[in-house]
């Protein structure tokens, strides 16, 4: 799956979508886009002389946040889904003191090849993206 239609893919299609699987490549191609749009919004509210609604959080860089939170997830909910993972793990990066190590669980879960077979949260991701009555197949 390339970056834009990960991209494309997460944010048009799978918005708030908790159910399904999503492959490798379309979680870290999602992960990059945030980092992009971080980092311009940040440029953004720099050079515009934003105010801080916190420390290092600009208003437009706020408003990227809160547009990409709930797919950003949702498509981690659906990584581990490909591991055979319920989506609650994600819950133990938010528990004072054990949330360095469930950060780290939760990269390594993220790293892995997910399973090879369908499993309790749907079929194995294909990297396709149905658009419009054709599919388009990217590997």
């Amino acid at each position: 799956m390339s970056f834009t239609d990960a991209v494309q893919n997460v944010v048009m299609n799978n918005y708030a979508n908790w159910d399904g699987r999503a492959s490798r490549s379309e979680y870290w191609w999602f992960n990059l886009f945030n980092l992009i749009i971080n980092i311009v919004t940040d440029v953004i509210d720099s050079s515009l002389g934003m105010g801080m609604i916190a420390y290092g959080v600009g208003y437009v860089g706020f408003i990227a946040f809160l547009a990409l939170l709930l797919p950003s997830i949702c498509v981690s909910v659906r990584r581990l889904h490909d591991l055979g993972k319920s989506g609650w793990w994600l819950l133990i990066a938010i528990i004072p003191i054990v949330n360095f190590i469930g950060i780290f669980v939760i990269l390594v879960f993220t790293l892995m090849e997910g399973e090879k077979q369908p499993n309790q949260y749907g079929e194995v991701p294909t990297n396709t993206i149905e658009q419009g009555g054709n599919i388009h197949t990217n590997y």
